[in-house]
């Protein structure tokens, strides 16, 4: 009997490592002699460079940045064995960088995470994924592409720094000058959102007011968001418009489509394919997966979602231990988990289920395992 344990974090109060550790005891409790392995899950946000490089052996590669605010940081990515690169956005770009007084995407760039891109680049990487969850800006990609070479310019031929506000500034885009490593790249976006770039479901209306931006600048950045997109389709031939995923991290989704050809594809898909998940299945009679809340959000791109659609390619049953089933739950059952057990076993208040998290969860894998032992037991 081999178990794997895919489960990604309880956001707040179990890690993925407890997580797995809790399985392994309960399962050898009540199945002596059982093997057992973990993997670290990520979805594409948090916690994906851990994951990633847990599994492959990889390192981290740390790099002074531009941050945000255009402030000096030290950010990091990921080298995996045989050069690939993964970069999160939000280690050098991200929303968390920003104090909460100092928010507004008129003012934040994406020139860090360009700089990130480069490193890896002239490091000799040629294959780069790059997760662009959790950003602070809202510059259409300018700041990252700027980072690699490309030069947008103002009506008198002054280079434009690739903050928010210079979106409306732009008169011509000088593709010239870019990185020439980067034809020879294949770029992933990781990205689970389908937002256009622009319009109501859009990356400024969508993600702005969350960054800091009031009404008037959400209007100011969806004018230069549409100025810049239109300047794109003039200059290189790239409508990012129709894309889903272009309004993805205030626009550096269809910056990185565009400039560099990177191709969309679901954060969970490409840290499993990262990891060797596949390959991990061989000869596993069970997975158990999970996450803190199942619900109908966990089809779109979740952890559960992902481990059980691979799961069910392979013919191999998949469970999910979470913290709490919501609204839609069920629907993870036709993406290939076969059933979900939750780890609250009593009525009480958030705040205790939070707090007793860990002695939840282990009631919670015994429950699961005994389940298991008395389906064996069972006769026609």
């Amino acid at each position: 009997m081999k178990f794997l344990f895919a489960s990604d974090s309880f956001k707040g109060t179990l890690s993925s490592e407890t997580i797995h550790r809790f399985l392994s005891e309960a399962a050898s409790e009540i199945f002596p002699g059982c093997k057992c392995q973990g993997v670290l899950m990520a979805d594409g946000g948090e916690g994906t460079l851990e994951a990633v490089l847990s599994a492959t052996g990889g390192r981290f590669q740390k790099k002074e940045v531009t941050g945000p605010l255009f402030e000096k940081i030290e950010a990091s990515y990921g080298m995996l064995p045989g050069g690939e690169a993964v970069i999160e956005m939000a280690r050098a770009s991200g929303l968390p960088l920003v104090p909460l007084e100092r928010r507004n995407p008129l003012f934040t760039t994406s020139y860090g995470t360009g700089e990130l891109i480069l490193d890896a680049l002239e490091r000799g990487c040629r294959k780069i994924s790059v997760a662009i969850g959790g950003s602070a800006t809202n510059d259409g990609g300018m700041g990252a592409m700027i980072a690699l070479g490309i030069q947008f310019l103002d009506r008198n031929g002054r280079k434009l720094s690739g903050r928010g506000q210079d979106m409306g500034q732009v008169y011509k885009i000088d593709v010239s000058g870019i990185h020439p490593k980067v034809k020879e790249t294949d770029f992933t976006v990781m990205c689970d959102v389908q937002n256009p770039l622009l319009g109501p479901n859009g990356a400024t209306y969508t993600f702005g007011r969350q960054k800091g931006a009031d009404e008037r600048t959400l209007m100011e950045l969806e004018r230069g968001m549409e100025h810049l997109s239109g300047l794109i389709k003039e200059t290189i031939g790239q409508d990012i418009l129709g894309l889903p995923g272009a309004g993805a991290a205030g626009g550096l989704g269809g910056a990185l489509m565009a400039f560099l050809s990177a191709k969309k594809k679901s954060g969970i898909d490409t840290v499993l394919d990262l990891i060797g998940f596949d390959e991990l299945l061989k000869d596993v009679s069970l997975v158990v997966t999970g996450e803190g809340t199942m619900d109908w959000q966990s089809a779109f791109g979740k952890v559960p979602c992902g481990v059980g659609l691979r799961c069910k390619q392979a013919g191999i049953p998949a469970v999910a231990v979470v913290g709490g089933m919501g609204e839609g739950a069920e629907e993870l059952y036709q993406y290939g988990i076969d059933s979900a057990i939750s780890t609250v076993n009593r009525p009480m208040p958030l705040e205790v289920a939070l707090a007793d998290a860990e002695a939840l969860y282990k009631d919670a894998a015994r429950r699961l395992f005994r389940f298991i032992r008395t389906g064996f037991l069972l006769t026609d």
